[in-house]
């Protein structure tokens, strides 16, 4: 009974803290004079980057490598069909060109990148952990620049919470967020193990969403408050914080091997990327009926990765 005690505080806790959070993160936006995407793609999607981050450390310290590979291509996927395709079933939702064009494209490449790795190297080592970190310390400096050359006229007026108090809702929606995807992640597991389900099952299904349910949560909220660069910043963000520094400082600490169904599935995420940028370059948004489209793409792999 206090299992299910467990999911629901868990649930609670997700929603609460990503409603916080996105309020703080607008906020810093609006304070900095910067476009909200920009807070997307770096302080909205490292902080909901956090649970990946913990799993994949934990991963690496303890030799279990292979985890923090399954981890961060089965996030990413699940960032991209499911969180941009449940913000886009909820309402059709608005993409821009700039990001579009720019960032999407890179984590793109740097997914396919990734796969390479994987397909002819048979795994990622030290030194391409570490060419990772350069293209992310590329990436944060690129969008800090981006920022600095579209700040809005300081003389506009803006409506926004006091700095200290925007700082106290990132913080305390970070911790909610991190916690309830800790609550719902555990207690979900100990539910489906209960009715007798693998524990591969759980860890390529529940686990792999589990630690995804921040930037769900995350970019539903914003995307239902207008804040529609905000929400794709998220993912688009998160996705590159997961391969460039996650997984290249999960290989710095201890080199990856895996097994060739890892490639296979990040040529999944590249294709799938492919998919979603040709779908939201057509009329630069995600409509009902495309979001709809991603997560019946979302389901599709899950019914493979649990046959193969």
């Amino acid at each position: 009974m206090m299992m299910y005690v467990w999911l629901l505080i868990g649930f609670i806790l997700l929603v609460k803290g990503a409603d916080y959070f996105v309020e703080g993160s607008s906020s810093v936006a609006k304070l900095l004079r910067v476009p909200s995407i920009v807070i997307g793609l770096t302080i909205v999607a490292f902080g909901t980057s956090a649970p990946e981050l913990a799993v994949s450390i934990t991963a690496a310290i303890t030799g279990n490598n292979e985890i923090a590979v399954g981890n961060v291509i089965g996030s990413n996927v699940f960032n991209l069909l499911v969180v941009v395709g449940a913000c886009g079933a909820i309402a059709p939702m608005a993409i821009e060109k700039k990001i579009l064009n720019g960032d999407f494209l890179l984590s793109i490449a740097v997914a396919a990148v990734l796969t390479v790795m994987l397909m002819f190297g048979s795994g990622v080592g030290r030194g391409e952990g570490l060419l990772l970190l350069v293209l992310f310390v590329y990436f944060l400096v690129k969008t800090v620049r981006s920022a600095m050359m579209n700040r809005v006229s300081a003389a506009e007026k803006i409506e926004a919470l006091s700095p200290f108090l925007s700082i106290v809702y990132i913080v305390a929606g970070i911790i909610a967020i991190v916690l309830g995807g800790d609550f719902v992640v555990d207690s979900a597991s100990k539910i489906a193990a209960s009715f007798g389900l693998s524990q591969t099952l759980i860890g390529l299904t529940i686990v792999a969403m589990g630690t995804s349910l921040p930037e769900l949560v995350t970019s539903v909220v914003a995307s239902r408050k207008g804040e529609n660069g905000l929400a794709l910043g998220n993912v688009v963000g998160s996705n590159l914080f997961n391969i460039l520094m996650v997984l290249a400082a999960s290989a710095a600490i201890s080199p990856i091997k895996v097994s060739i169904l890892s490639a296979y599935d990040a040529l999944f995420l590249v294709a799938a990327s492919c998919i979603v940028y040709f779908l939201a370059k057509s009329k630069f948004q995600i409509s009902r009926r495309e979001g709809i489209l991603m997560l019946g793409m979302y389901a599709s792999y899950m019914v493979y990765i649990v046959v193969r």
